[in-house]
């Protein structure tokens, strides 16, 4: 259901998904949607059969991974696939060993990744025009993770 992106094909799929998204439906401009970070992400793609329904990319810009761009397409939602990939990026995070997990989650969505763990930090602030907030994750050092 989720995987890493191995070749063009899914790229666009993964890339087609967030426009929708985050193009289509939150009217994010493109140039801020797509950036200078694409060739240095893992990309995350969710699809069925062969319909594209999720995306997603994990960054690592330092002692932390990044989820970022994180996105279900509006049939899709309401069926637990947002949490599904939420936890596959974690756990592909943790795998990578790391143990401190960022993101800038959009304002309404503070409680769904608090109920994967994420803790809100600091002041709200606009990000391509929507309301956001830092959210923190330490994963436990007893499982032989890195910070």
């Amino acid at each position: 259901m989720f995987k890493i992106v191995q070749s063009l094909d899914e790229l666009i799929k993964a890339f087609t998904v967030r426009a929708v998204v985050f193009i289509g439906e939150q009217h994010c401009p493109y140039d801020l949607e797509i950036d200078e970070f694409e060739h240095s992400c893992i990309h995350i793609l969710g699809e069925m059969g062969n319909e594209p329904f999720a995306a997603a990319r994990l960054r690592f810009p330092g002692p932390y991974a990044k989820l970022e761009r994180i996105a279900v397409r509006k049939e899709w939602r309401g069926m637990g696939y947002g949490h599904q990939l939420v936890d596959y990026l974690v756990e592909l995070a943790k795998s990578r060993g790391y143990s401190l997990l960022k993101m800038h989650a959009q304002a309404y969505l503070v409680d769904f990744y608090a109920k994967h763990g994420f803790v809100r930090h600091g002041e709200m602030f606009e990000e391509a025009g929507i309301e956001h907030f830092l959210m923190v994750m330490e994963v436990g050092k007893s499982e032989g993770l890195k910070v």
